[in-house]
């Protein structure tokens, strides 16, 4: 599942973490190691998406060591993953719920001791034995930020019947060719999937024949109606704002900075449903640093402070209850975050492919997209 802007950060004044490391991709410095800062740089290294290497969202590991550990940012999970296989020696991953497997799976993970994490004890119980957070009956991921994916629209510009009833069809309309934009992902083949009926989960794992039968058709379609498909969100949002596109593929952030311009914008509840993703940190056994200070770096992401920053700078959840709590009301009403229990279990939560399928999507999309070049 992208991501991510330039490391300014002006909108809102925190660019989202997703926005960070598609900008940085883009200037060819993904995967790059950010200069160290202090000695505190040298006892752990973290792969991170760019943006999250803000000192708010780990303000208690700052405190305690005076600085902010080693980055190194990607730009997606299999990029960091193959750095690692490579040989590159890091302390601590954010990986998405999807994503995890292939960690555990690659034997660079190891399990995450909770009685070490003084706030897990507040994190919602519906993540704590999530796919992707447990495995094999064992924590290998320690759950932080979650959010959305849905369908970002200018209700000045869509048709009346998407109004009326909101559907990811829409990427695959004739009635919007050249006026949407989808995510750069395999996802766009099973979301036509769903549009003709299929559910998500009897599909999200799907390969071989099945899967290339359903890439020539819904995959093909939806690259024949898109304006572009998008991997810089900053070109997203400068597309919506200006009418370019009159809908795309969307993260809740996305919402709240064209809101914050004043653009008239609106996030679909699709009636296929809308997705549900959440990522946090996982402890990897290929890093030099201390184990101790690897613990207080994810300690310090799961404190409710960091959710009070994520909540109010990006609209996005997090998995500390106590977060909405002390968030701005506004801010969390304004995302529909006020009830976040009930938003895990009515949406989609992405679910994680096995490695084979996973591949054989990777490859699937690739091949389709080169055809339409």
């Amino acid at each position: 599942m992208e991501r991510i802007k330039f490391i300014d950060r002006m909108v809102q004044g925190k660019v989202s973490r997703r926005d960070m490391m598609k900008q940085a991709a883009a200037f060819g410095v993904g995967a790059t190691i950010l200069p160290r800062m202090t000695a505190a740089a040298e006892l752990l290294t973290c792969l991170e998406w760019g943006g999250y290497d803000d000192a708010s969202f780990f303000q208690p590991f700052v405190d305690k060591y005076g600085a902010q550990p080693n980055f190194s940012i990607f730009s997606g999970e299999e990029e960091a993953l193959a750095k690692v296989l490579a040989g590159f020696a890091a302390d601590v991953m954010h990986p998405c719920n999807y994503s995890v497997a292939r960690f555990v799976n690659a034997g660079v993970a190891k399990p995450i001791d909770t009685a070490r994490l003084s706030h897990w004890n507040d994190i919602f119980p519906v993540l704590k034995d999530a796919e992707g957070v447990l495995m094999n009956g064992d924590i290998v991921m320690a759950p932080a930020d979650w959010g959305n994916s849905s369908i970002a629209y200018r209700p000045d510009l869509v048709e009346p019947d998407f109004l009326e009833n909101p559907s990811w069809s829409i990427f695959y309309d004739d009635r919007y060719k050249g006026k949407v934009s989808m995510l750069d992902d395999a996802l766009v083949i099973f979301i036509g999937l769903m549009v003709e009926g299929k559910s998500y989960d009897e599909i999200y794992n799907m390969r071989g024949d099945e899967l290339r039968a359903a890439g020539e058709k819904w995959g093909n379609k939806a690259l024949d109606t898109v304006r572009f498909l998008w991997t810089d969100a900053t070109t997203l949002q400068q597309a919506m704002a200006s009418g370019e596109i009159v809908a795309c593929y969307a993260w809740n952030d996305l919402i709240a900075n064209l809101q914050a311009e004043g653009v008239p914008v609106a996030y679909a509840n699709p009636k296929e449903g809308l997705f549900t993703w959440f990522c946090g940190l996982t402890l990897l056994n290929t890093g030099e640093g201390d184990e101790a200070a690897a613990y207080d770096f994810i300690d310090a992401w799961l404190a409710p402070e960091t959710g009070k920053a994520l909540i109010e700078g990006s609209g996005y959840g997090h998995a500390n209850m106590k977060s909405f709590e002390i968030a701005d009301p506004a801010a969390v009403a304004a995302m529909g975050l006020s009830d976040p229990i009930k938003m895990m279990e009515t949406s989609i939560v992405f679910r994680t492919p096995d490695d084979a399928s996973q591949e054989d999507q990777n490859r699937v999309w690739e091949e389709l997209k080169a055809m339409h070049l």
